[in-house]
């Protein structure tokens, strides 16, 4: 997909996004303030060509929990207020504002952290690095995640490589109506 258009699209919907769901991102930040008393959570991640960015999302964490891959938190470090920000994917929200200042797009590979080495050199490998991180994508829809990081790094690849405008429609559509699935956690308490 042409990078320009999509860009393009990408600001048009996250304008759109912000213009919408102002009331309930504000109803959203009141709410997690109660929670944790720091309802967003900014955290450094793997934008395009490796540059850092600091990725936006409502907290559904203790404040204290370590910044690692998800998949390698324990569920007892999701707050109940958390929980159910996770299941309704309402924690990604404030990702639209990464979206507008164009630090990522709608449809992409999900962004990393610095920490994740082996998801990183897979991902160079495969020039993964070249297109903005997304919200969502053809990993998300399938339930692969940052736990198999070979297989993650490849599945990005084949969507960069084959994205055309009805698949990045179908990506967002499909994540928005329950398809989409975020990094697993650890079972342990």
């Amino acid at each position: 997909m042409n990078q320009f258009f999509l860009r393009l699209l990408d600001l048009v919907l996250s304008i759109i996004g912000v213009l919408f769901f102002s009331p309930i991102f504000i109803i959203l930040v009141i709410i997690g303030y109660f929670d944790t008393g720091s309802p967003i959570f900014f955290q450094e991640r793997v934008g395009q060509h490796q540059k850092k960015f600091f990725l936006l999302k409502f907290r559904s964490m203790e404040i204290n929990t370590q910044s690692v891959a998800t998949h390698l938190i324990q569920t007892s470090s999701i707050t109940k207020w958390g929980a159910f920000l996770r299941k309704s994917k309402l924690d990604e929200l404030p990702q639209i504002l990464n979206v507008l200042k164009g630090e990522m797009s709608f449809v992409g590979p999900r962004p990393c952290l610095f920490n994740q080495i082996e998801l990183i050199s897979a991902r160079l490998s495969l020039n993964v690095y070249s297109v903005r991180p997304g919200i969502t994508g053809l990993a998300q829809i399938n339930k692969i995640d940052m736990s198999t990081p070979i297989l993650l790094a490849q599945t990005d690849a084949k969507m960069i490589g084959e994205l055309n405008i009805w698949q990045y429609c179908k990506y967002i559509i499909l994540t928005i109506t329950g398809k989409g699935f975020g990094d697993r956690v650890l079972n342990k308490i």
